[in-house]
């Protein structure tokens, strides 16, 4: 019961903060809604949680982050849309841009949301806690609350997806508290695509919003192994969620990027940790031990399973791959 008083606390606090961030005469500020029909660059209201605890207590400080809106050309009536997540690097070259035009050309409108300009961070590779995940969910599930508001999109049918940490993103949206936690009116992603996502620590929830799944993984992914993927698929699908995943034999992580693969050797990877968190719950569970730790003793934990090192970089037969699976899995669930 008490969870529930809580879930619309955090819209409150955007209400709130968005009176806060109420720019001078004169200047712009955050979007509440693009009943305007505009696309292009955006500025909207997010919340920056510390993580999963103060997103779900609805507590998290407003937040203005930014985004921009592509409509497909020659769009005639509400078309799907989708929302991109970028990754730790932030938005890269040759990437979610790249990915817009290919959805664009399908039809499909696209929003890239930008969490790191924002906020002053340029990446969080080497340091992952420069930025919760949860800050990055509220910002994509703040973005399907505002695109929903679009008279040229169709608000059932947004998808969203994510590249490495904006790939856990694609996947955490799925979670039913994370959504209630920002949504509590009910709207939810109709697909997540997830490409080469980090699988090792993750989110759990006692429900899901059973939107269909797409996971794109490479094969000889060294930073974020492809197997902790297929053990939270199997989760995701004990849960209802119908998951389709792929992996890529000897694509690396970033796959879908222009530039060759390279050694990153600073960049964190939880590859070791192998720890399940519970949303509901708030404790850990340790993957060969199943010990449960309390949530206090997480941070711990996963600050002494850490590793160093990466490799990252493009693959071209495991794109073209990934830009059918794409393809395939809008149109099933987006154009239809």
């Amino acid at each position: 019961m008490e969870q529930a008083r809580m879930r619309p606390l955090l819209a409150s606090v955007l209400l709130a903060a968005a009176l806060a961030f109420a720019a001078p005469p004169g200047q712009a500020q955050p979007l509440a809604d693009l009943r305007d029909g505009r696309s292009g660059q955006l500025e909207f209201l997010s919340a920056t949680p510390t993580g999963p605890s103060q997103m779900l207590a609805g507590t998290s400080p407003g937040t203005p982050i930014t985004g921009v809106l592509a409509m497909p050309p020659r769009a005639r009536g509400k078309v799907p849309a989708m929302i991109i997540s970028h990754g730790s690097g932030g938005i890269r070259p040759g990437r979610e841009m790249a990915w817009a035009e290919r959805l664009n050309a399908l039809g499909i409108a696209t929003l890239v949301v930008d969490s790191f300009t924002p906020r002053g961070i340029s990446a969080t590779g080497a340091d992952q806690s420069r930025l919760s995940l949860a800050a990055s969910v509220a910002d994509a599930l703040s973005a399907l609350r505002l695109l929903s508001t679009h008279p040229g999109i169709d608000a059932s049918r947004i998808g969203i997806m994510g590249f490495s940490k904006g790939g856990q993103v694609a996947l955490y949206t799925a979670l039913e508290p994370f959504r209630r936690a920002v949504l509590p009116e009910g709207q939810r992603f109709a697909l997540h695509v997830a490409l080469y996502s980090s699988c090792s620590i993750p989110y759990k929830a006692e429900a899901v919003t059973g939107a269909p799944m797409l996971l794109l993984l490479g094969g000889a992914d060294d930073y974020t192994p492809s197997a902790h993927c297929t053990r939270y698929a199997e989760w995701f699908r004990s849960k209802g969620s119908p998951v389709t995943m792929r992996v890529f034999e000897g694509a690396h992580h970033g796959f879908d990027v222009p530039e060759p693969p390279r050694f990153l050797s600073m960049v964190q990877s939880a590859r070791d940790c192998g720890l399940d968190i519970g949303l509901e719950s708030r404790e850990g569970r340790i993957w060969h031990t199943g010990e449960t730790i309390p949530g206090d003793a997480i941070p711990r934990y996963l600050r002494g399973c850490m590793q160093r090192g990466g490799t990252f970089g493009g693959d071209g037969r495991a794109l073209a791959a990934a830009i059918r699976e794409v393809e395939e899995a809008v149109r099933q669930n987006l154009l239809r």
